[in-house]
């Protein structure tokens, strides 16, 4: 049986536009999805970031749901690292007070960027022993589905310009609780039985008792997968964000799964970068900017306005940025809707995913939604 498609839609500033145009294009987006049949719509968190409008995920949502009727709509993810708990259940609380049934509380533990990607780098080491002698450089092939070597994180990690940002983010001197603490009080706070540790209570209003479906995103094994499990809560893993260790990220989750009141078994949901267009020349051509997106946002430059495929082409590309931006352009899923859907059919098949969600960026609105266009239509039909 075909699982269903989402998508997840970064609000992508292009070269020469501007961030009301970008905004615009998401709630259009949004409707024309509803139209194509696609599940949920989900948008997600970025800061700073020239290239990319949505960062304020509670907003958008509520915008987009308005927008909209029968298509669930949510965030991928709200980054707990920035707000409270009381306050993110307070904002999505509010929206679902007035779309009620329909909104996604996608949470994510990626608010502390720098101690992120310190925890990523030693990561990536083990697991770069382990797969050596599997491929070149480490890369393989897992159930016909590529699994790059684990990119390091090391010069990300002692940017100055990421430890500036992230001071931003935060009040002086304050600090972020463990993620599983946080996630147990949006959880107390849902349900109207939050207590403070000397017997005090708290209601959240709007907030108590909303209709929202809790969900956990991981880009790894660690402890976002382990504790969606453990909470019997769905689990959305990252192929696109991290296509090295999405695999050990779904069975972590699986291994710690324990039955809950939202879920008697696991629930997984996979995100994939693609482009698709009428034909494989046609698509790569929308495709090439990438390359150099992703360049930028690696050499701590932050996500720029996406660029045209002449601004592409025209970087003068060296063998190392090549190798820079290798694993995410390499699994990207680009090509005819035959071609992309066979692909996405891999990587559903690999990780037994229950849902894929997917997030596509060009730099004309017109083709983008074009390629969902394509994409639904080949999904149901294929």
């Amino acid at each position: 049986m075909t699982v269903p498609l989402s998508i997840l839609d970064l609000s992508p500033v292009p070269s020469g536009g501007g961030v009301a145009d970008a905004l615009r294009n998401t709630v259009d987006l949004a409707r024309r999805a509803e139209e194509l049949g696609y599940r949920r719509f989900w948008v997600a968190e970025h800061h700073f970031a020239t290239g990319v409008a949505g960062s304020a995920p509670a907003v958008l949502v509520g915008l987009i749901a308005a927008a909209t009727r029968r298509i669930r709509v949510g965030s991928g993810a709200v980054l707990l690292g920035h707000q409270t708990p009381a306050a993110v259940v307070e904002q999505f609380g509010l929206v679902d007070a007035l779309h009620p049934g329909r909104i996604d509380l996608g949470i994510g533990r990626s608010g502390r960027r720098r101690e992120e990607f310190a925890a990523r780098e030693s990561a990536s080491a083990r697991d770069s022993a382990s797969t050596a002698g599997r491929g070149p450089a480490g890369w393989r092939t897992v159930d016909g589905l590529l699994i790059p070597a684990p990119f390091s994180y090391a010069e990300l990690a002692r940017s100055p310009e990421l430890a500036f940002q992230e001071s931003l983010l935060q009040q002086p001197g304050a600090s972020t609780p463990d993620f599983a603490e946080q996630v147990d009080d949006i959880i107390a706070f849902l349900r109207g039985t939050y207590r403070s540790a000397d017997g005090l209570t708290a209601h959240a209003v709007p907030g108590e008792g909303a209709d929202l479906a809790l969900w956990i995103l991981g880009s790894s094994a660690g402890q976002s997968a382990r504790l969606a499990g453990k909470l019997g809560l769905p689990f959305a893993a990252n192929y696109h964000v991290s296509p090295a260790t999405v695999l050990e990220a779904v069975e972590a989750y699986r291994d710690a799964f324990t039955p809950s009141q939202v879920l008697a078994e696991p629930y997984v949901l996979v995100s994939a970068d693609a482009v698709v267009a009428p034909d494989d020349a046609t698509a790569r051509e929308l495709a090439k900017p990438y390359a150099l997106w992703v360049h930028r946002i690696r050499t701590a430059k932050g996500a720029p306005p996406y660029p045209t495929p002449a601004e592409a082409d025209a970087f003068p590309w060296t063998e190392w940025d090549r190798a820079l931006v290798a694993d995410r352009v390499e699994t990207q899923f680009v090509g005819s809707p035959g071609t992309v859907v066979a692909g996405l059919r891999v990587l559903q098949r690999a990780t037994g995913a229950d849902e894929v969600l997917v997030t596509t960026i060009t730099h004309g609105h017109a083709d983008r939604v074009r390629s969902y266009e394509l994409l639904a239509a080949a999904w149901e039909n294929g």
